[in-house]
């Protein structure tokens, strides 16, 4: 049957990256954001890859804009299957230059969002007993870094709530599951758009990758929900790996690194700004972001993680061979 797929942020970056994938699959997407220009283009993609388009304009810090566009997605579309959050923004500053009003804008949207929409989707799944939902978070749920407060504040925020609820839904034994994609650096718009108080240009902290890696991590996901979650690209995992084991250590190299990581060398200000208003209203700004020529469309951690079951009984393969010659060798002498 034909999936029924809601995909918050869908206008840009990772949300239209996997809008897109899960068209490709003949699904009926909702396309929920706020800007315009931003879903009309985001439509187009969907309808042109094989899917149907739903796009709805929906601010993800309202919970009844968000509970309204669950209603009318299964009104419209059918009985929700998988539901994946990705709408945030951000503040790019250090924390004491940036207003308690922003901070709160992005708690709401980047935070309270996704608990509003996760709401939206149980209260629909839960009583069909099926049903996924994707949270799209970051190496930085685990991992602050500097100048992003808000935005990483609300990453912790998201894997503290994740936690607890997938715990909840294991203890009622539910046929609703709920995984979480930890994402690396990845090349969207959001750096054009970004509230920026920095004396450069933002760019994502390199190595950057592009936003069809995150999208084909998000459907694996989706497909493959019994798993907690699932980390994508090596810099992730060298980041948790890192502030497990060091996490003092990983404080001084961020002091040191940090600032001018996630600054170009242009003296340039973003194109837009989308805290209070969507970016996107009049312009389609897509999927990808100005970083092309420095990101990669390959992640081998991914690729590792989709392929554990063969890449195991490959090793264990090679430890029996290596055993039996070691053996053999061991008895001839």
């Amino acid at each position: 049957m034909t999936q029924v797929v809601v995909v918050t942020g869908a206008s840009a970056g990772i949300g239209r990256a996997s809008a897109i994938a899960f068209a490709r699959r003949g699904a009926k997407v909702a396309l929920l954001a706020r800007g315009a220009e931003g879903l009309r283009a985001a439509a187009r993609d969907v309808e042109a890859a094989g899917g149907t388009a739903l796009p709805i304009a929906v601010d993800v810090a309202e919970y009844d804009e968000v509970e309204a566009a669950a209603a009318r997605v299964e009104a419209e579309l059918g009985p929700i299957d998988v539901w994946v959050n990705v709408a945030f923004t951000s503040v790019f500053a250090p924390f004491t230059e940036i207003e308690p009003s922003e901070f709160k804008r992005v708690t709401e949207v980047s935070y309270l969002g996704y608990v509003y929409a996760t709401r939206a989707a149980l209260d629909r799944m839960k009583p069909r007993d099926r049903g996924t939902i994707v949270q799209v978070g970051s190496a930085l749920a685990y991992r602050g870094i500097p100048l992003q407060s808000a935005y990483c504040g609300a990453k912790h925020a998201i894997q503290g709530f994740h936690d607890s609820l997938r715990s909840e839904l294991l203890h009622d034994k539910a046929n609703v599951h709920v995984t979480m994609v930890q994402m690396p650096a990845v090349n969207t718009p959001q750096f054009s758009w970004v509230l920026s108080r920095l004396p450069e240009h933002p760019q994502p902290v390199p190595p950057i990758f592009q936003p069809e890696v995150a999208a084909d991590a998000v459907v694996f996901a989706a497909d493959h929900p019994q798993r907690r979650e699932y980390w994508i690209g090596g810099p992730t995992l060298g980041t948790l790996i890192a502030d497990k084991f060091v996490p003092g250590l990983l404080d001084r190299y961020l002091a040191r690194t940090g600032y001018e990581s996630q600054q170009t060398s242009e003296l340039t200000k973003p194109d837009a700004e989308n805290l209070w208003k969507p970016a996107d209203a009049d312009r389609d700004f897509g999927a990808h972001g100005a970083f092309d020529d420095k990101a990669t469309s390959r992640s081998f951690e991914f690729w590792s993680s989709r392929h554990r079951d063969l890449l195991t009984a490959t090793a264990a393969g090679v430890a029996t061979a290596v055993g039996a010659l070691l053996f053999r060798a061991a008895r001839k002498s």
